[in-house]
């Protein structure tokens, strides 16, 4: 086992592809389902590129951050966990001293921009977990001393998370917990019990609040109401179909056209179905898949167990998002406010997210074939 600070090799070349790919086809499609909207809206000042210029200055942003942390030793970030971790938590709780949108409380505003606490939280998790687990070795076994522990943390975490109305990144979170858990050496009956509570979690989180409620039985049903607590589903579902399997052609989309509400944001998929057709819906869905197998790659090949749980709980959080976007997307689950991972208009997301990338790229470049 080689110690830190040692030669590093090459980045994986395909995994870094990959995750460049996706930025590009995020910020064309993020202009694409964006510029009719934007130019025919004073508060964008009229401009078609208002949103492809914000999501490409963020871009290069992130990039330039992702390279940054590709040359900066993973093992660096152990000393400033608990830095990061209470400065998340300050984070999180700013967020109630900013004016609600749309109901929920998300965002720092810092004048032009604005910062979204919770996607720091995802990757918070998943630094904590993996410091403190490779420290606990086989006492992970044990429920009280080994398990509890991270589902309490995690939960604190997603428990704050969930206060901002934001039921979707709080779920993300246990989940990607469950996983690395279980990777970590959990045992199964353990984490059969804790699916089971996270589970229950999820279904009180539903019941106990209307607007979720409504959102669940619309999914069941979107056409029992279809001006209503529907439309948004149908509307994505009328896109998708449009597409066909070849698409419309990039630009060409008339769903966007004020038909699904800020389709930059959060259905831009369903944009992606019906500009590139079946075809570049599948070619995106290949794209996550190979970035799921090489970030397991380069969990599996990591040097240690620090290196192995950071890969998998990075690996987890962009593949859980994904998989939830699409199955909302396509009308496979509730609709919930998760992004698509690189592709939808987000600039706390997209940083963050190529941040992680970074860590997971300098983690390939110490693996064990190094």
């Amino acid at each position: 086992m080689s110690k830190p600070g040692n030669k590093m090799g090459p980045i994986d070349f395909m995994l870094f592809s990959t995750i460049m790919l996706l930025v590009a086809i995020g910020v064309v499609m993020v202009y694409s389902a964006s510029s009719y909207s934007a130019f025919f809206n004073p508060a964008f000042k009229n401009d078609s590129m208002y949103f492809l210029k914000k999501q490409g200055l963020v871009a290069l942003v992130g990039i330039g951050a992702m390279f940054l942390a590709i040359r900066t030793d993973y093992h660096k970030i152990k000393k400033y966990t608990k830095i990061i971790m209470i400065g998340a938590i300050i984070l999180l709780s700013a967020v109630f001293a900013f004016p609600p949108v749309n109901g929920a409380r998300r965002w720092i505003n810092l004048g032009p921009a604005s910062l979204q606490p919770s996607e720091i939280a995802k990757y918070i998790v998943v630094l904590y977990m993996a410091k403190s687990i490779e420290k606990k070795g086989e006492k992970i076994k044990s429920l009280s001393h080994g398990v509890v522990p991270y589902l309490l943390v995690s939960g604190f975490y997603a428990g704050m998370v969930f206060l901002e109305k934001n039921l979707s990144i709080a779920a993300v979170i246990m989940i990607v917990t469950l996983i690395v858990l279980y990777v970590a050496g959990a045992k199964t009956s353990h984490m059969l019990g804790l699916i089971g509570l996270v589970g229950l979690a999820g279904v009180a989180g539903i019941l106990f609040e209307p607007y979720r409620m409504a959102r669940f039985t619309s999914f069941l049903d979107p056409w029992a109401d279809p001006k209503g607590k529907g439309y948004q589903l149908i509307q994505s579902l009328l896109a998708l179909g449009s597409g066909g399997i070849w698409g419309m052609g990039l630009g060409e989309s008339r769903q966007k056209c004020y038909y699904i509400p800020e389709p930059h944001n959060d259905f831009i998929f369903s944009i992606i179905g019906e500009e590139l057709g079946l075809i570049g819906c599948t070619f995106i869905v290949i794209l996550f898949i190979i970035f799921i197998w090489r970030g397991i790659v380069t969990a599996v090949r990591a040097k240690d167990t620090y290196g192995t749980l950071l890969a998998t709980g990075i690996t987890s959080v962009v593949a859980v998002q994904a998989i939830i976007n699409i199955a909302v997307v396509t009308g496979s689950m509730p609709v919930t406010g998760v992004p698509l991972p690189f592709i939808s208009y987000g600039g706390s997301s997209l940083v963050f997210n190529l941040i992680a990338m970074g860590v997971l790229l300098n983690i390939s470049r110490q693996n064990e074939y190094s």
